[in-house]
């Protein structure tokens, strides 16, 4: 079958293939609250997913003292940790990656996470072998900057104008847009369906099911 649109398929993770989003917005508001700071809103603690986590708290937190955010993020890994156990894949990823991958398109990881974050997820999950390339926050410039999916063309010999970038959040569109990449949004995860359309999406999933006929059909 011939190849359509895309060689090189890069996902978010949290909120787009692991249903994280909960968890995190907890656990950003505990370590908040473990440390007497003002808790940020559901809101506001959800729009920070994506960024890398020393940026996403420093947002997330605005009037925070800088002396005090290592205890933050401290207390941040701690909470998260208890729960990582418990996260589970969103229903029909599994299932969506290894059909793509069978088909022949480059699989990649652009995340807000740290490279130990991911390799754990990754691992507890059994995807690890799955990916080609992955790219972490803390190994380069954190979203919406352009560098994770310029590095992993690069890695993979891809070209960007054959590239499309899935994810949950503004950052992820955002970050397709600045390298000259396309972008399908989803809308079950961290950000509300009509921040991701003002992105201008070439597609905008309302669950998995429709990412994984979407992405068979005119990838």
């Amino acid at each position: 079958m011939a190849r359509k649109q895309f060689d090189l398929i890069v996902f978010d993770w949290d909120g787009t293939l692991m249903d994280s989003t909960s968890a995190i917005v907890k656990c950003i508001q505990a370590a908040a609250r473990d440390l007497g700071l003002p808790v940020p809103h559901d809101d506001d603690a959800s729009h920070v997913i994506g960024l890398g986590l020393h940026e996403a708290m420093q947002v997330a937190m605005p009037n925070i003292d800088p002396a005090l955010l290592p205890r933050v993020l401290e207390r941040y890994r701690v909470h998260y940790l208890s729960k990582h156990h418990e996260l589970v894949l969103f229903d029909g990823v599994r299932e969506m990656l290894a059909e793509l991958s069978q088909d022949g398109y480059f699989l990649a990881v652009a995340t807000g996470k740290s490279r130990v974050g991911l390799n754990r997820a990754l691992n507890a999950v059994g995807l690890l072998s799955l990916f080609d390339a992955t790219r972490c926050a803390d190994e380069t410039f954190s979203k919406p900057h352009p560098a994770m999916l310029q590095e992993l063309t690069r890695e993979l010999g891809q070209d960007l104008r054959r590239t499309v970038m899935v994810g949950d959040t503004t950052h992820d569109l955002l970050m397709a847009s600045n390298a000259g990449a396309s972008g399908v949004a989803v809308q079950y995860g961290a950000h509300p369906a009509d921040q991701l359309s003002a992105c201008a999406p070439m597609y905008s999933a309302a669950s998995v099911g429709q990412l994984h006929r979407w992405l068979s059909e005119h990838a």
